[in-house]
């Protein structure tokens, strides 16, 4: 009988008008995401069916003379509960769990409603690399200055959004002129005033964020340092002796092979040498 129910109501479902609702929902790996079953006042449930539509489509859960049933062999087996709302909890909540679903209700006087809803799934953003890069001072920068690049990256997500703040700052939003590749870098001009102030990135998604934190002064600092050289003088220093290395290993690859056999021929003609000399 309850099947014969069951297939009743999704051919309903599929050949009369119903009043139809959408509705989205955010998850985070690892936690639970309620589909909730929206009704109106008055509205009395007598029967009701949970379907995954896409990626697949599946019969998730029902609800039958006051029975609920969720041991369906979906790919939500054991991670799936009807509340007594016949709201639908999904936990705990797997990478591929995004996709449609739908319910359909039928009160104890016939009527039918259906809602579908999209349950998206996120990952949990990692905290974010902060790294500090300082410009090559030049002749038309102020004195005592420092530009600085800063550059932000979280691994191996999708979907985040990067922003900045200035700590300590009464308006911490930062210049659009000084923001480069989706916001993941920043670029700020330094002076004395500077040196305890700190920035931080900010790498967030609907469900989680988190954020890293620098003090660029510390780096202008350190190569402003007596004694130490930019990047830019060790690097004229450096790439010459590389290639000088590099152009030596290849010599001594090249004439190894013919400088041995030049060394045996010679020790051959010493010997056929004395081979041919008359002996005394």
């Amino acid at each position: 009988m309850a099947v014969w129910s069951l297939w009743s109501l999704l051919l309903w479902e599929a050949l009369l008008p119903m009043a139809i609702a959408s509705a989205q929902v955010q998850g985070q790996v690892g936690g639970s995401a309620l589909l909730a079953a929206d009704h109106p006042p008055g509205f009395q449930v007598r029967e009701a069916i949970w379907r995954s539509l896409w990626p697949s489509e599946e019969l998730l859960a029902t609800f039958f003379r006051g029975s609920p049933e969720t041991l369906y062999h979906s790919r939500f087996l054991g991670r799936a509960q009807l509340h007594s709302n016949l709201s639908l909890e999904l936990r705990p909540l797997e990478p591929g769990d995004s996709g449609n679903f739908s319910v359909l209700l039928v009160d104890k006087q016939g009527r039918a409603r259906s809602q579908t809803l999209q349950l998206k799934v996120y990952d949990a953003v990692p905290r974010p690399v902060v790294k500090v890069f300082i410009a090559v001072s030049g002749e038309a920068q102020p004195p005592k200055t420092c530009q600085a690049f800063l550059s932000c990256w979280a691994p191996n997500i999708s979907d985040i959004t990067y922003s900045w703040r200035r700590e300590g700052a009464v308006d911490p939003a930062m210049e659009p002129g000084g923001l480069f590749t989706d916001g993941q870098v920043l670029r700020v001009s330094l002076g004395p005033g500077d040196k305890g102030v700190a920035y931080s990135c900010i790498v967030s998604n609907p469900v989680s964020w988190d954020l890293a934190t620098v003090i660029p002064w510390e780096s202008c600092h350190r190569q402003a340092a007596p004694g130490r050289a930019s990047y830019k003088d060790v690097l004229l220093v450096v790439v010459p002796v590389l290639l000088l290395l590099i152009l030596a290993g290849l010599s001594a690859w090249h004439w190894g092979p013919w400088s041995g056999k030049k060394k045996k021929d010679v020790c051959a003609d010493e010997v056929d040498q004395e081979t041919e000399s008359p002996l005394v």
